[in-house]
């Protein structure tokens, strides 16, 4: 590509994040001050979550008032460009840019060998940003060629309090709150339930379905099929889809392989490697403190976002238990990266199973279950005897049942448990 069609795009880029920082609400994220706190650092930040969680605008706000250059490397103008290419682009740059010190740099891993480009940024006295959507192809370019000189920081959809930050509520203190507020709290939990937290959808909530159905073709398409060069992309998507209307739920390679009669287990693995990688799925590993139990046991599958949920599952009526504990999932996900925990279900051979173990350093933290109805007597007792148990194995006291309204303690079996509603444990 010549350098005056890069040109071209850099000053449209340049212009095109002015207009949307203008024209868009945007609120500060509950991230903000702490990844601020890194901006200075010599080290390269990069930013990874799924496309259009708001990384972009993340980092620019993070640059506010300082002279940046940005490249957005996603855009389909620039697909063709080669790392031979970069020298002209930081040419370009200096020309629509001017005199800078920080440098912007979106969704980079499009580009191969882009890891020494910013290596020789680094080496020019450049601040750095990068930004990117998948996880495994950043972190192996970065352990190989930028060991110890990186900073990774991780972004999601919008949570809760994000969510209703947006919509101009504030709560100074969740433990005196009015009955009427507590309504609007519920009735808008119930909406961050359908919606989901991409930032597009919370603006547009009439767009949702459109939006959500493209931005995954994207991820399929574009960040899996193309990128690890799939032969069987129906069946890929087949998986996703079945993983979508399975959230919550435990998952193994094998069956996977079964289903979907798969040449072996390690394709298996690998399809559901990239659908983690690009942000779509979780998978979270059963707990045990021998590693090859852990290994082999089956995973449970949670999804970035409960308005893909809602919008690609096959499932004529979601399970709202299984929607509040995917909620409840990615908030812990937020929260590990503050507290440095490890995240595990629990299961006993009597298939009493515990949603969430919280594990710091050797020792179990706290058990979680997630019940949005507690009144039914059935259902509060196998979710009880699960904490119990569990409590008991693992020597863990603090134990947390996650309701939808229910608050409250009781003692069972000389066990304290802590009953708290989705809303006000999300706002905690």
């Amino acid at each position: 590509m010549n350098k005056e069609g890069i040109k071209n795009i850099i000053l449209d880029q340049k212009e095109e994040l002015v207009s949307l920082r203008e024209r868009k609400r945007l609120i500060e994220r509950i991230c903000f001050n702490t990844y601020k706190s890194f901006l200075e650092s010599n080290q390269i930040k990069v930013i990874i979550g799924p496309r259009r969680c708001g990384k972009s605008i993340l980092a620019s706000q993070l640059l506010q008032n300082k002279l940046f250059a940005y490249v957005n490397f996603d855009d389909e103008k620039l697909v063709n460009l080669s790392s031979d290419d970069l020298n002209d682009v930081l040419e370009v740059l200096y020309e629509v840019y001017g005199d800078f010190k920080y440098v912007l740099l979106d969704e980079i891993q499009n580009i191969n060998g882009w890891e020494l480009f910013v290596n020789r940024l680094q080496r020019k006295g450049f601040n750095i940003i990068v930004t990117g959507s998948n996880s495994h192809l950043l972190s192996k370019e970065l352990s190989t060629h930028l060991t110890g000189r990186h900073i990774k920081l991780e972004l999601f959809p919008f949570s809760f309090k994000e969510f209703i930050t947006y919509d101009n509520i504030e709560v100074e203190n969740i433990d005196s709150i009015s009955t009427k507020n507590r309504a609007i709290l519920k009735k808008k939990l119930n909406e961050y339930a359908e919606l989901g937290g991409f930032p597009e959808v919370i603006e547009d909530p009439l767009n949702k379905t459109h939006y959500l159905q493209s931005l995954y073709s994207d991820i399929i398409n574009n960040d899996i099929v193309i990128r690890h060069k799939i032969r069987y992309a129906k069946t890929l998507k087949d998986i996703a889809t079945s993983l979508m209307s399975s959230i919550s739920s435990q998952v193994s390679y094998t069956k996977i392989k079964n289903i979907f009669h798969l040449k072996s287990v390690h394709t298996a693995l690998n399809y559901l490697s990239f659908l983690e990688e690009s942000y779509l799925f979780f998978l979270m590993e059963r707990f045990s403190f021998k590693s090859k139990e852990r290994v082999i046991a089956p995973r449970k599958i949670y999804a970035i976002d409960t308005g893909m949920i809602d919008t690609l599952s096959v499932n004529f009526s979601q399970n709202i238990g299984k929607i509040y504990e995917n909620i409840v999932f990615l908030e812990l996900m937020r929260r590990k990266k503050e507290e440095k925990y490890d995240l595990f279900y629990w299961q006993n051979v009597n298939k009493n199973e515990v949603d969430f173990v919280i594990k710091c350093g050797k020792e179990a933290k706290e058990l979680i279950q997630v019940c949005y109805d507690i009144s039914n007597f059935d259902t509060k007792k196998r979710e009880i005897k699960a904490l119990i148990n569990a409590s008991k194995e693992l020597k863990c006291k603090n134990l947390l049942i996650i309701t939808y309204d229910y608050s409250g303690e009781e003692k069972v079996k000389g066990k304290m448990i802590t009953y708290i509603p989705l809303w006000k444990w999300l706002l905690k």
